[in-house]
């Protein structure tokens, strides 16, 4: 998931128009994009919306609801469980049991639905200081979890720290990509709001790569191209983990348990990087499926 593109709940006219674009994942978002007023209307709008798409749309379907606290939750739920549906947002947990009560309720919606699908994923906000310390239990609250996304207006603003400060930025990154690590899920970076500044999207983005995520939220298409030119595995990672892979292959059969690629020493964890750097490299049709080594 390189880029996820948030489209507004109450924008029907804007669905289409977006699955027809670059992003590999679209995010609904009956929260913060929807007035009060129009929130009824919304996630009619996307329920119906959802409920249009054809099995294996081609992009990761996902909707950020409203809050745990809200009296939008559960009708929000009631809305979009069903087979369109890949990946519940949750915002504003502040604890372990928050995910768990999110789980329990998808859990109830599933149940009603006929045929049954499959568990819809978890991935909840960091945007509170408490959720920031407790992101690591966050992520190991339900096996729904599949990973952390970083909620920087939320988290940053009320506090008065600088949004545009990279170094402030990629320490908190840092912090919620050990958490999700722990958890052994994914971490996807957030929102950049700046949607002229380029330049501070694309080093955010890079900063996040550097750190592990798995990529980037876009809130404007003209992010989308950046976030997936960031995350794309570069040609120089692909000739080497391929390269990886294959001494791993050879080393397994000597029963050798290290070995060196390119002056490198490598083992396990290195070799597991390789295998997700081509799987990833495979997906996006960027080496064959069958393809293991450089000729």
């Amino acid at each position: 998931m390189r880029s996820k593109l948030f489209v507004p709940g109450s924008r029907p006219e804007l669905f289409a128009k977006a699955m027809a674009g670059e992003a590999d994942a679209l995010s609904f978002d009956l929260e913060d994009a929807v007035d009060e007023a129009r929130k009824d209307r919304a996630r009619m709008e996307v329920g119906r919306f959802l409920r249009s798409l054809p099995a294996n749309c081609g992009k990761t379907i996902i909707v950020r609801v409203n809050g745990l606290d809200t009296p939008h939750f559960l009708a929000d739920l009631e809305a979009i469980v069903g087979p369109g549906l890949d990946i519940v947002n949750l915002p504003k947990p502040e604890s372990a049991d928050d995910v768990r009560e999110c789980a329990a309720a998808l859990a109830r919606f599933e149940r009603k639905v006929k045929p049954r699908i499959e568990p819809v994923g978890l991935l909840p906000n960091i945007e509170s200081p408490r959720a920031l310390r407790l992101a690591a239990e966050i992520a190991l609250a339900s096996p729904r979890v599949v990973g952390l996304q970083a909620g920087w207006g939320d988290l940053i603003e009320p506090l008065g720290i600088d949004r545009y400060n990279p170094a402030m930025i990629e320490a908190i990154q840092l912090q919620i990509r050990i958490a999700a690590g722990e958890a052994e899920v994914w971490a996807l970076d957030g929102a950049y709001a700046n949607i002229q500044d380029i330049q501070g999207y694309q080093r955010e983005a890079e900063a996040a790569r550097r750190l592990g995520y798995v990529g980037k939220s876009a809130i404007h298409p003209t992010q989308v191209p950046i976030a997936n030119a960031v995350f794309r595995p570069t040609d120089a990672e692909i000739a080497h983990s391929l390269k990886v892979v294959e001494a791993a292959r050879v080393a397994a059969g000597q029963g050798v348990g290290a070995f060196t690629v390119n002056g490198r020493m490598i083992d396990g964890p290195f070799v597991r990087r390789a295998e997700a750097i081509l799987e990833l490299a495979r997906r996006l049709g960027l080496i064959a499926a069958e393809e293991r080594t450089i000729q």
